[in-house]
């Protein structure tokens, strides 16, 4: 008796968040199906023109708008931005320097500043020898 092997599917959504790409920016063929892990793999190792072209110009999804700006999601939220972005929209931000822009680059800036800190503190903890509780 042999078991039939089904291919791993997952819905649109899941597959444009791991390609990076905005869904609603996606072929309608691509948005009604399902993805097979298969089908992922070769569309990350051989794009398509259409997802070379997404990945290029936009719309971004909110985590790649926050990572090509240098803040957080949160961060772009409390700047009012909620939709998706171009890459010409993102360059022209970029352009602007507005004020909450700053203000949230300098935030996340500390915030990685403070993850550096307690990663070494981590480590430092781990060489030390451990000493019994009195």
């Amino acid at each position: 008796m042999k078991s039939h092997k089904t291919p791993q599917t997952m819905k649109p959504a899941t597959a444009a968040k791991k390609l990076g790409v905005y869904l609603e920016a996606t072929p309608a063929e691509f948005q009604e199906g399902v993805v097979s892990r298969t089908e992922l793999n070769a569309l990350q190792t051989d794009p398509p023109e259409w997802l070379v072209e997404l990945r290029r110009n936009g719309p971004h999804p909110r985590p790649v708008v926050a990572a090509k700006l240098g803040i957080s999601i949160a961060g772009l939220a409390r700047g009012g931005v909620t939709e998706a972005l171009t890459t010409e929209q993102i360059d022209a931000l970029k352009e602007e320097h507005p004020e909450w822009l700053e203000r949230e680059r300098a935030t996340q800036a500390e915030v990685r500043k403070e993850a550096i800190r307690i990663k070494e503190k981590n480590a430092e903890r781990a060489d030390q020898p451990h000493r019994p509780r009195s």
